[in-house]
């Protein structure tokens, strides 16, 4: 472990450097940049909806929902004035659910305004907007000096000055690391800069085996002097936990008996899944019910998930009629209803069988 002297000597010298960072920086970027979609023609509203499918959500998995999305809804009028029911159809799968919320509320208090605030300071107070989504938000679309500082910009920031210290966890080096990063932006271009910083991190200076061979700022980076960048930075492991769910499937013709979030759930408001045994009030059936093991994880959830085949009786129907939260949906239905991701894999391999 290296001493905090040893940060502060190299962050100087990067400080004092960045003029000369900021350039091969930027030359690369303008070079090497991905075609993405919100890059073209950018707009406010492009950048925000982006940037909001791109929390914990790969690039790749979000282009075909950008598409999609911007075709039904192409611009705040149309998001604010759409039925929940349609926001959350089209993030299906997307997972995160209330980030499609957020951004419906921030949509119709977008289009209630004259114009749309500007200073980072202001679209902090709109949901679903934290400190890193209003600096790339209001520095892309409005030129406003704020650097945005999440993983990936962590990580560059850590091999760059050679910081090797242990933090507890994302939040706690995302602090740490803000004042260099925002020491390094450039006040003339800081929407650019912050672009480059993140393409960088996502596909150059990776978590494993980075490209420092074609890294553009590798003349700045200490560690790779050291000889050990995929060692930096350190993050205490996070603690996982296990979490077992038993779920039911329930058939009446062509119907399947399905839960629906209630409007005020953190995570499922609105999104439709298999009915729980606690739903019903029923211990969990016998092992001859059982018709598959599913497993899946969120944030630091592992979640495993019996599902169990429960015959349609008198009594079962009985204590259905007696749940508000649950319906049947007709298979027919099912397309036109918003799942989530892993139930709408799960019930379609399901009806094959």
């Amino acid at each position: 472990m290296v001493s905090a002297g040893y940060f502060v000597a190299h962050s100087a010298k990067l400080i004092a450097q960045r003029r000369s960072f900021q350039r091969a920086l930027h030359t690369w970027y303008r070079v090497y940049q991905r075609q993405l979609p919100w890059r073209t023609a950018p707009s406010l509203y492009k950048t925000v909806v982006s940037e909001f499918m791109l929390q914990q959500t790969q690039v790749k998995t979000v282009l075909a929902y950008f598409d999609r999305w911007l075709h039904a809804l192409p611009d705040f009028t149309a998001l604010a004035a759409a039925p929940e029911s349609q926001v959350m159809k089209l993030w299906e799968g997307l997972g995160y659910y209330s980030r499609a919320r957020n951004l419906h509320k921030l949509a119709q208090q977008i289009a209630a305004q004259p114009t749309p605030p500007r200073a980072p300071a202001q679209w902090r107070e709109l949901p679903g907007i934290g400190p890193y989504t209003a600096a790339a938000i209001t520095s892309i679309a409005f030129g406003e000096p704020a650097a945005v500082v999440d993983g990936n910009v962590v990580r560059i920031l850590a091999r760059l000055a050679g910081e090797g210290r242990l933090f507890k966890d994302g939040s706690a080096a995302v602090k740490y690391f803000t004042p260099l990063a925002d020491a390094l932006v450039i006040a003339s271009q800081p929407g650019e800069h912050n672009q480059a910083m993140m393409e960088l991190g996502a596909t150059v200076c990776v978590r494993q085996n980075p490209l420092c061979s074609t890294c553009p700022v590798a003349d700045f980076c200490q560690a790779r002097a050291d000889g050990q960048p995929e060692k930096i930075p350190r993050l205490q492991p996070k603690q996982i936990e296990h979490r077992a769910v038993t779920r039911l499937w329930c058939e009446s013709g062509d119907r399947l008996l399905l839960r629906r979030g209630h409007t005020q759930a953190k995570r499922l408001a609105g999104l439709y899944e298999l009915p729980e045994a606690a739903d019903l009030k029923r211990p969990t059936p016998s092992a001859k019910f059982l018709l598959a093991v599913k497993r899946r994880a969120i944030t630091r959830y592992q979640i495993t998930e019996a599902i169990y085949r429960v015959p349609l009786t008198p009594t079962i129907n009985k204590k259905i009629k007696a749940q508000a939260n649950l319906e049947w949906i007709s298979f027919a239905q099912l397309p036109l209803l918003a799942l989530s991701g892993p139930h709408k894999r799960w019930i379609e391999e399901l009806r094959k069988k």
